[in-house]
Formats: structure tokens, sequence, C-alpha cells
């Protein structure tokens, strides 16, 4: 079984990573996750945290010369904001921030402080998600399965652009400052994010994430948590900020009759032929059926709500005092759906990954080939 731990808080010396179940044999690249981690960081609209941390992982187990080796594989990525804190006595922190975990978390655990909620509730822990995600896209890889994620909205500001898995939508995300494919709407994005910075505001959006060649298979409908859809769903919901997930074109052809919106099946001629025997001339379904991969193209959409740290605070309590004040205020980004987008895709390579390795097994790299060809 592939599963993952991971543990850190915001200001600690730095974050962990457990992987346990990943075969033996897989060659692991550290350039490739820090690329990723290099790309977590950037996206127009991050806070002055983004300035002072250089994200890099480093393997403390499971690999020998760069090749897994069935063990529990464990990863580090250090916080150079330590540094800065770990001689400092910070004041405790009594006025709870809404939109944030903190009045939830001291309510819970019994604190006085939300210190220690924000410390480990913060988005600093998504670094060694995406890290934890970059070790499964490579195992991915090996089985020709891809994915990509970009940004369809910032605030106001929306593209209509379908998502292609060719290199030239992949180099037009990559180009942008906010990760739109779209040159003229990424711009856009970019004053609106100035417009909401000028006025101590922030902005949510949408992200899509997509992964092609995805077997038919993964998942299950036997039982309600071997749904691939709602395992998919689960792991975007766990990023700090989404408040909502759609696949497919769900939200959409919600609005329609049946017969206007499912994904009919024909047979492929000898020129449609690939790996299977049908095809389809669409996939508003996004990928899934019954909890189950289908062969098609995997699409989920993630909404992303404005980050609830302001620079003109919102109405609290001091739970010290009970008494009416406003809402601290914490070093904050004004837009993080682009930094949000790298996360996601990192969590959907997992849940792929996971769902993979459940229908096709293998202690090495190389039983898992033989049982997915012979399948």
């Amino acid at each position: 079984m592939l599963r993952f731990l991971d543990a850190g808080e915001s200001h600690g010396k730095c974050l962990l990573g457990i992987i346990e179940g990943l075969p033996a044999g897989l060659h692991l690249d550290e350039e490739k996750i820090n690329k990723n981690l290099r790309r977590r960081q950037m996206g127009y609209g991050r806070g002055k945290r983004m300035e002072i941390e250089k994200d890099q992982v480093e393997f403390l187990s499971g690999i020998l010369k760069s090749k897994t080796i069935g063990a529990p594989i464990g990863l580090m990525i250090k916080n150079n904001d330590w540094e800065n804190v770990r001689n400092q006595t910070l004041p405790p922190l009594p006025i709870p921030r809404p939109g944030h975990a903190d009045l939830a978390g001291i309510s819970k655990y019994g604190f006085n402080d939300c210190r220690p909620v924000l410390e480990r509730a913060s988005a600093r822990q998504t670094a060694m998600k995406v890290a934890i995600g970059s070790v499964a896209r490579q195992f991915l890889e090996n089985f020709h399965i891809k994915s990509f994620s970009h940004v369809t909205r910032i605030g106001s500001i929306s593209t209509e652009d379908k998502f292609v898995f060719n290199e030239n939508f992949r180099k037009n995300i990559m180009e942008s400052k906010v990760f739109c494919c779209n040159k003229e709407i990424s711009e856009k994005m970019c004053r609106e994010i100035d417009e909401a910075r000028e006025k101590g505001d922030t902005l949510g959006g949408i992200f899509e994430v997509a992964v092609s060649g995805v077997p038919v298979g993964l998942g299950s409908y036997v039982h309600w948590d071997r749904r691939l859809d709602g395992r998919l769903g689960a792991a975007l919901m766990s990023i700090p900020g989404v408040k909502a997930v759609e696949i497919g074109h769900g939200i959409e052809i919600s609005k329609n009759k049946g017969s206007e919106v499912h994904d009919e099946i024909y047979p492929a001629d000898e020129k449609q032929k690939k790996q299977y025997q049908y095809y389809r001339k669409r996939n508003n379904a996004g990928g899934l059926e019954g909890g189950i991969s289908n062969g098609e193209d995997i699409l989920l959409r993630a909404y992303f709500k404005p980050i609830p740290t302001l620079l003109h605070p919102l109405d609290s309590i001091n739970i010290m005092t009970g008494k009416k004040t406003k809402a601290m205020y914490q070093r904050s980004d004004v837009c993080v759906v682009p930094a949000a987008s790298v996360v996601g895709e990192a969590m959907m390579d997992w849940e792929i990954a996971v769902a993979f390795l459940e229908k096709f097994g293998g202690d090495s790299l190389q039983e898992t080939e033989r049982n997915f060809n012979n399948y």
C-alpha cells in the first residue's frame, strides 16, 4: 500500500515526509522535485516569505544511488525562516482570524494561543506535499501518465480556453506569471491582483488539473472509499483554501438533460484504435464513471477562496478578554491560486499513483511494469 506522512510547522526547523510503498528500482531525480518546489514559490501575488525560502528537498533514507530500495523514503525541506525566529520569544496570539483554522483549532485542542494552530495549519506544509507528489509523478512517468495544471480564474477575471495536452499549451502556462494559458488574460489577472494589493485585500480563483494516459480500471465502485472520484476530490479539498471541487464539467452539465451531456461511446476504426476498441467525442465526465477511470483524460477543477489574512483585518474577539476587536495581521500573500495549482497537480499525481499500485502492485518497478503490460 502506498501512503505518506508529513510533519513540520511553518516556522519550525524543517518539513519532513515519509513515503512508504514505492516499488524498488525507481530512479528519482532530486532536481525534478526541486523544479516543482520552485514552481510552487512562483506566481504573481506571493508575499515576502517566498523571498526567504529557497526550497530544496533532501532524501534521508530509502534511496541508494538515486534509486528506491523498497524501504520507506525519508524527505526533508529546511525552513530558512527558522534562523530568523529561533532565538526570539514570540508573543501569544489571542485573537483568531476569520477564515483561518485559529478559532476551531484552539477550541479543539484547548489552547489559549492561536500560534500552535497557525504553525501547523499554515499552507507552508504544502511544500512537502509538492515534493511527495513529485516523487509520485516520476513513478507515473514510467507508464506515460502525465499531468498539467493551469489557472482559469483569479478574482473576476477568467479564461474560456480549454485544456489541451501539448507542449505549446504547457509553454504558455510556464511563461505566464499566474500560470494561465492565455497571455492577454494573464495580464488582466495581474492587474486584478495589483488592485487588490493596493486596497489591502486578497483574491481567490479557480485552477484545473488534468491527467492523461490513465488506464481504464483505477478505483472501484464496490465500496464508497475506493471510488477514485471521491479520493481525487478529497485530495484537492485537503489543500488549504480549496472550498469546492468539480469533476469534468459537473457544474455546467447539472443544468442540462441527460441526453445532452453523457459521453456517448463509438466503435473505433483502425486509425482511432490505440489502447481500446472504442472512443468518445467528448469528456463531460472528466475521465471518471462509477468511481473508476474510463480511459479519458481525468479533469478536476478546484475553487480557491480569497486568503483570509487581510491588511485591513475583519472583526474578531480577544479570547482572553472576550471583547470585540480586530483580527491580527500576519505576513501574507495577496493571491496564491497559481501556487495552489502546483499543489493540486502534486496531490492528483499522488492519488493516481496510489490507485495505480493498488491495481498493478509489485515490489519492484520491473514487476509493476510486467503486471501493467499484461493488463
